[in-house]
């Protein structure tokens, strides 16, 4: 039995490992604003504790770190839903970040879980597919240069750690990217387009899997959590449309200047180190997640795209 601090744990990848920890009978604590995360992500449970507050107060930090002493923590908590709000990118993902490493830190903690995000290669990547011997270039986001300070402040740490670099996740309780923003677009008859972009896409159990490994000490340092694969937004189009028994069609629209073709990583060393390999289809995958968008609704979604109205 694990003792697991996983801030964010009421988002989306932290909610999916939380379920799969308490599953297994290890002790979860969790930390979440709710921001973007939803209460209704998490069940009551004899092995949860769930705090509300923010990774940004470092006594509340410090003290639930201390009190709870750790084995793993799970760093999941991430400010992104507004891509013009610098200071709280920067409040929240670097600045937040340190607060939870120093009190790790001094609670020992034997293991660090990081989650960084594949813009840190910049929106022009040098090579397709991404190896993590890429230049880290992430000045065209102030997500990705948050997210990166927050990342070399776990290198300085000293604390064992894994940092995976994502692919996108999708599935249950998603509400960030194209797939929640279509289909919410789909139910109330609005206007969908879809770039001419291929993105890499891992369902979310399978992205846990690796996660979970993770925890148990498998692997160290830097990874890409991703399929290794690409495809492209219409074929995410087509397969919401499809989930939701709909004739709908979209306008394929040429993507921005600043806007890459394809984001694709090699997932290689992960595949190795991990013994890991995604095994959901796309449109199996798809088809479930639209399923919970049915049964649980979506109020928000948060988006990089520009969409007409």
């Amino acid at each position: 039995m694990k003792k697991v601090f996983i801030t964010g744990g009421a988002g989306f990848i932290g909610s999916h490992l939380v379920d799969r920890l308490l599953s297994r009978d290890d002790k979860v604590l969790v930390l979440d604003n709710y921001a973007t995360g939803r209460r209704d992500n998490l069940s009551p449970h004899k092995n949860l504790k769930v705090v509300e507050g923010s990774i940004t107060e470092k006594e509340l930090v410090d003290n639930l770190v201390h009190e709870f002493q750790p084995d793993v923590v799970v760093h999941a908590a991430a400010s992104y839903k507004d891509p013009n709000n610098w200071v709280e990118d920067c409040q929240t993902n670097t600045t937040g970040t340190a607060i939870v490493l120093q009190a790790s830190q001094k609670a020992r903690v034997s293991r660090f879980v990081y989650f960084q995000t594949a813009l840190c290669y910049g929106l022009k990547p040098v090579e397709q597919p991404i190896t993590l011997n890429h230049p880290i270039l992430p000045r065209g986001s102030s997500y990705a240069i948050s997210k990166t300070a927050g990342e070399d402040y776990v290198h300085l740490s000293g604390i064992n750690y894994v940092t995976f670099r994502l692919a996108n996740a999708y599935g249950p309780r998603n509400i960030s990217g194209p797939l929640p923003t279509f289909y919410k677009r789909l139910t109330t008859n609005q206007n969908c387009f879809v770039m001419d972009t291929r993105r890499d896409f891992v369902y979310i159990t399978d992205m846990i899997d690796c996660i979970e490994k993770a925890v148990d000490g498998q692997g160290n340092g830097t990874y890409h959590l991703a399929s290794g694969k690409d495809f492209s937004i219409k074929e995410l189009f087509d397969y919401t449309v499809l989930a939701l028994g709909n004739s709908e069609t979209a306008e394929v629209k040429p993507r921005n200047p600043d806007d890459v073709f394809s984001i694709l990583l090699d997932p290689s060393r992960t595949m190795q180190d991990f013994d890991w390999l995604p095994s959901t289809g796309l449109k199996d995958g798809i088809k479930k997640t639209i399923e919970y968008y049915k049964n649980y609704g979506i109020e928000e979604t948060f988006t990089h795209l520009k969409q007409d109205v």
